[in-house]
């Protein structure tokens, strides 16, 4: 097993945690901080918080799996300081009462930032994300909690505020973060584990439904009565090139340490592999555990018909979907690649199993991969 990367073996590196209740735009500000960053030319690595602890049930002790998202988050900001990150921002929520705990990242030059909004507008944007019958009363109870409490040296009013702007002033209100950027590494992190368990990986070509899928997979497996986890590999490799195995691989086997710690044998992930080459990466980090590699499959016109609705915002809501906003002639080039990218993989006969989507929805497909991998069984 190889260690943790400390992160005391690096500089500080600066890094900016937005939070504030559901709905307030934490994510979608933290974002456009990062894009503003690379427009500057400084490398900005980025982290969902939820995205770091999505293991079930919660272990005792760890209520809302605060101090299993800080762990994952430390091992996160260390791989991506090795990878050439000069800075990283966090978006998502904190503890309402105990705020971040700071020392458990000790080398992060860490701003804490919480965003605000008034009742009314907080409770549109809630609903115009969860649905107009979306219930709103815990996400003010949670909004008064913070407004109460002082878990942040910086509070930004996003009340109405565009996205653009607020996060220009998060900056500013920040000391004009982040002052001081790292200096780059840009070498591979490198993290095994011999942690073992049951993965199970949904692959396949862009708009094939992975997401989708691999989610639904998931929550069959907790409805089982499995201790189990969720990556989606995308979210762990916001930092320098895309699609960079080896940064995925390294924050894969810290995550899968933590989940394993908290009691799950089982782990489900999704994400691309091009080639068996890129399967061999993830084989190698969590060497201990026994993988079912699940390829999911579809036609070319079913994948740009998916891609121009991502395209939209419509379908698996993730942070930094390259697709959303993007003009028709860019998601047709997108969809041209992934048809290409379909075939490839089909020629080449990568997976244990494949599943054709093209007529299916998630829910269907994930009972097929179940069903057809044995998932669920002993």
């Amino acid at each position: 097993m190889t260690p943790t990367p400390d992160i005391t073996d690096h500089a500080q590196i600066p890094v900016l945690w937005v939070c504030g209740p559901p709905g307030v735009g934490k994510t979608s500000v933290a974002w456009a901080i990062r894009e503003r960053l690379i427009g500057e030319g400084i490398d900005a690595g980025f982290a969902d918080i939820d995205q770091l602890g999505m293991c079930f049930p919660e272990p005792t002790g760890d209520p809302g799996r605060y101090r299993m998202k800080t762990a994952n988050l430390r091992a996160v900001v260390a791989h991506h300081q090795t990878a050439g990150a000069q800075c990283v921002i966090v978006s998502g929520v904190v503890d309402a009462a105990r705020g971040v705990a700071a020392e458990e990242i000790p080398q992060a030059r860490l701003s804490v930032c919480r965003l605000r909004a008034d009742h009314g507008e907080l409770a549109q944007r809630f609903r115009a994300r969860q649905g107009q019958s979306a219930p709103v009363t815990e996400v003010l109870r949670e909004a008064d909690a913070l407004d109460a409490g002082a878990i942040a040296e910086v509070c930004v009013d996003t009340t109405s505020r565009t996205i653009g702007e607020t996060a220009e002033l998060v900056r500013q209100q920040c000391g004009h973060w982040p002052g001081d950027p790292a200096p780059r590494q840009g070498r591979a992190p490198q993290r095994t584990t011999s942690a073992d368990g049951a993965v199970l990986w949904l692959c396949g070509a862009a708009g094939v439904g992975k997401s989708a899928t691999g989610f639904a997979v998931y929550q069959q497996t907790l409805h089982a009565g499995h201790t189990a986890a969720y990556v989606d590999l995308d979210q762990l490799a916001f930092c320098g090139p895309p699609g960079d195995h080896r940064l995925k691989a390294a924050n894969l086997a810290a995550l899968w340490e933590n989940y394993h710690a908290a009691g799950a044998r089982r782990l489900v992930i999704t994400g691309p592999a091009e080639d068996t080459a890129a399967v061999e990466i993830y084989f190698e980090a969590l060497s201990g555990a026994v993988f079912t590699v699940c390829r999911l499959h579809a036609g070319a016109d079913q994948l740009a018909h998916r891609i121009m609705l991502r395209g939209q915002g419509n379908g698996w809501p993730q942070p930094g979907d390259p697709l959303i906003g993007r003009p028709a002639a860019h998601l047709r080039q997108v969809a041209e690649a992934a048809a290409a990218q379909a075939e490839v993989l089909e020629r080449a006969g990568l997976g244990d199993l494949r599943v054709d989507t093209s007529t299916r929805t998630a829910q269907q497909a994930a009972e097929e991969v179940v069903a057809g991998t044995g998932w669920l069984g002993s």
